[in-house]
């Protein structure tokens, strides 16, 4: 039976949703405070589509790692303690993750949610046609500077994750980017794939407004949800009201924000920045997508600039450009790829991540029986969005999940 749905939020999430739920003959109607689609944090976002490097940031070792980070000048990580109850309940409930077992079960649940999502964008491309994000299959190369690192890497790689240990010298063979550059060996996985977040939202769009069944209402804020007897009934946007009969949310960390009784919403805002470096004839950008394992940067090339993304800032809600982390950024690109753009001329960028602390998404029914979750995705939102919006689509449609739900439902408040 088709549904009327309607989507709080544009970014990557809410577009897949709507892209999914209109391929299952929906009718949708998307909502978002900014005037244009996918442009807070799916707009330069790191591209890389890593559909096998999906373990959750909290672990075993990490608390005591990130100390060692903060007392770093160069550290990837930045916390600024603030008085908000909402941030220290999502740091204990994070250190109540970091347990190896936690982690292992947690990485098996984004494991199968990520294999989802490969193929369903692998359809949509095929089948529908869709095009123009730059799209490419070029792999990842994960490098390592430490050697106990790398060894402890090494010691992961499994077949079943078609995953190639090489040397630095096979490194270098595989992406000359590299040459000469003090890495101590990496693990190559061919079939990642890498493409524009932002351009992906675009052809979203396009092909969701050809399609007669999804309207947009751009630069009107969600200001409340009414309700009664235990079901959404409409959305107020300012003075106007909007009746609902099924309401998904994915409006990111902002979806908590709008404060419905009994419905706890986990999320915290990881705030990263990138880089996009403009690639011209004479620079000599890496092919194959790179993440410095040490550094925690990555870099992708899409289309004609190289984008350099970093940094987990957990520092409120602020999400202006700080200048001493985008200099630091760029320091070390310039050190690791010294050729590989125009750095005088790359366009600076902050996002805010969505973030549970367990690093696993929200999805599926909350306890509003019309109301729906899409949520919290964190670093992983755009490798995740294809996936997590046909599930959706199949839920809201009463169908039988593509995968095992496990680990991945709406936790009760």
């Amino acid at each position: 039976m088709a549904r009327q749905v309607c989507i709080i939020g544009g970014g990557v999430i809410g577009l897949a949703s709507a892209y999914a739920l209109v391929r299952a003959g929906h009718e949708v109607t998307v909502i978002d405070a900014r005037e244009s689609l996918g442009s807070e944090t799916s707009f330069a976002n790191g591209g890389q589509l890593s559909y096998r490097y999906v373990a959750p940031l909290a672990d075993a070792g990490v608390p005591l790692q990130a100390i060692g980070w903060l007392l770093r000048g160069d550290s990837p990580l930045k916390l600024r303690p603030r008085l908000d109850p909402q941030q220290w309940r999502w740091m204990a409930a994070f250190l109540g993750a970091c347990r190896g077992s936690i982690n292992q079960r947690n990485a098996a649940h984004l494991l199968r949610l990520a294999s989802l999502s490969q193929g369903t964008l692998q359809q949509w491309r095929e089948d529908d046609r869709l095009d123009g994000f730059d799209w490419r299959r070029n792999g990842k190369l994960v490098t390592f500077r430490n050697a106990n690192s790398f060894e402890h890497a090494r010691s992961k790689v499994t077949d079943i994750l078609q995953q190639q240990v090489l040397s630095a010298a096979d490194c270098a063979r595989l992406e000359p980017a590299l040459a000469g550059d003090g890495f101590v060996g990496g693990i190559y996985t061919p079939n990642e794939e890498v493409a524009d977040c932002h351009g992906f939202c675009q052809r979203l769009a396009v092909r969701l407004e050809a399609s007669g069944r999804c309207r947009f209402v751009l630069g009107r804020k969600v200001t409340g949800i009414r309700h009664a007897d235990g079901a959404v009934q409409a959305i107020e946007l300012g003075d106007e009201v909007m009746p609902v009969d099924q309401l998904v949310l994915a409006a990111g960390h902002r979806s908590a924000e709008l404060g419905l009784p009994g419905l706890s919403l986990p999320l915290y805002p990881l705030k990263g920045y990138s880089l996009s470096v403009p690639i011209g004839a004479q620079h000599q950008a890496p092919n194959v997508s790179i993440t410095d394992y040490d550094r925690k940067i990555v870099y992708a090339r899409i289309g004609e600039q190289l984008r350099v993304a970093a940094m987990v800032d957990i520092v409120g809600f602020d999400a202006s450009l700080e200048p001493k982390r985008l200099a630091l950024m760029k320091r070390q690109a310039v050190e690791t790829f010294p050729l590989a753009g125009d750095y005088a001329h790359a366009v600076e960028w902050a996002g805010m991540r969505p973030a549970t602390p367990t690093g696993v998404p929200l999805i599926g029914a909350s306890v509003y029986r019309n109301l729906w979750l899409n949520l919290g995705h964190g670093a992983l939102g755009f490798t995740l969005a294809s996936g997590s919006g046909q599930l959706l689509a199949e839920l809201i449609g009463h169908h039988i999940p593509s995968i095992d739900m496990q680990g991945l439902t709406p936790r009760a408040a």
